[in-house]
């Protein structure tokens, strides 16, 4: 049964420590990723060339060139392919400059195969849906028109601050994922906040009264407020649920 499984994109893992790629490499196929692999960077770049991934996991420390480097050569070469960089190093430098030559974004070892899954499944949804000839992105009755940054909520427009609108996007891109403080502060604020979390719940507050604030009538024409989407977890962060995951669809 397994065989007929639909494969869900084509994956390149780059790492040199033989362990983490089999892990890797074990736990995409079940996932139902397409992977190829590469121990360098010289040889992630012959292997990238070869493929044409739809996304790479990519390690930052490689024996010979590092990650960062290989990934300035593949742009450089025309290949768009999103990057998902392993670091060892929770040291924001390494994630300004994973960024700043093309990356999307990074896990920090020791990972869970879970979040890496989570992560690679998000950039690669946020890619498709940019890629996407409708620029509309939808949870629920909640729009954002990605073309003219316009959002509504029940049809009715809902005005929203640059740093809102990427709070919500980065959430909308997301959906039914718990997204906790720092992941939010790195995204949304990439990285220029001064390391004060409590701009994360200020502007969450900000966000629920405009987008779970709205005011819409029934059927009998009696004012009622639409069903919130942006939830807390408590101890762990935040998260946008649309009626889909509600329904356990």
């Amino acid at each position: 049964m397994s065989m007929s499984k639909q494969i869900e994109a084509s994956i390149v893992v780059v790492d040199d420590e033989p362990s983490i790629r089999d892990l890797l490499v074990a736990s995409l196929h079940f996932a139902g990723f397409e992977v190829a692999t590469a121990a360098s960077g010289s040889e992630a770049i012959t292997v990238i060339q070869q493929t044409q991934p739809d996304l790479i996991v990519l390690d930052v420390m490689l024996p010979d060139i590092d990650g960062f480097t290989v990934t300035s050569r593949i742009r450089q070469e025309g290949i768009s392919a999103p990057v998902l960089f392993l670091t060892a190093r929770d040291d924001t430098q390494d994630k300004i400059m994973g960024l700043t030559v093309g990356g999307d974004d990074y896990v920090t070892k020791p990972f869970s195969l879970e979040e890496v899954v989570a992560r690679i499944r998000a950039i690669l949804r946020r890619t498709r849906e940019q890629s996407a000839d409708d620029p509309v992105i939808s949870v629920g009755d909640l729009e954002i028109n990605e073309d003219s940054h316009d959002v509504t909520r029940a049809g009715q427009p809902i005005d929203l601050s640059p740093t809102e609108y990427k709070l919500l996007r980065y959430l909308m891109d997301n959906e039914g994922r718990v997204l906790s403080k720092a992941q939010i502060l790195d995204h949304v604020w990439q990285y220029d906040w001064g390391g004060d979390a409590a701009i994360v719940e200020s502007y969450i507050s900000y966000l629920r009264k405009k987008v779970d604030g709205v005011t819409i009538e029934d059927e009998h024409g009696k004012a009622r407020k639409v069903e919130p989407l942006i939830q807390t977890k408590r101890g762990i962060g935040y998260m946008i649920r649309g009626p889909k995951y509600a329904a356990g669809e």
